[in-house]
């Protein structure tokens, strides 16, 4: 296993590596919205998920990959009500043929966050 790290985005805050390449497979660690300047979390749904998918194309970069070689994302929000939401942000970010995907619910995000992303991607 190999541990992927940049610095264009939010540095793990746990004993945790921001992406694991096994083989061909890159597993993302769930993404936060959190604003690089300031190490806080940016201000309201839209903004923290347009965040996390800037954080996910630069871990993608960092391991020669790109959006398209994602194949499984996990997306937790800590309201469902921003479900339609966040299906508006993905298909920025997306196009067919779409990812595998699920989006759960959670009691609580790490520093309180709105939403939270995982990917896994494949060369």
């Amino acid at each position: 296993m190999k541990s992927i790290m940049t610095h264009s985005a939010p540095a793990a805050i746990g004993p945790y590596s921001q992406a694991a390449m096994m083989n061909n497979t890159l597993f993302i660690s769930g993404q936060l919205g959190i604003d690089l300047n300031t190490g806080e979390l940016a201000e309201g749904f839209e903004a923290q998920a347009n965040l996390i998918f800037q954080h996910i194309k630069s871990i993608l970069t960092a391991a020669g990959m790109g959006m398209s070689h994602v194949v499984k994302v996990s997306v937790f929000l800590q309201d469902m009500n921003d479900f339609a939401r966040l299906n508006d942000i993905y298909a920025r970010h997306f196009s067919s043929p779409y990812p595998a995907r699920e989006a759960i619910q959670v009691a609580r995000l790490p520093k309180d966050g709105l939403i939270e992303i995982s990917v896994i991607a494949m060369r």
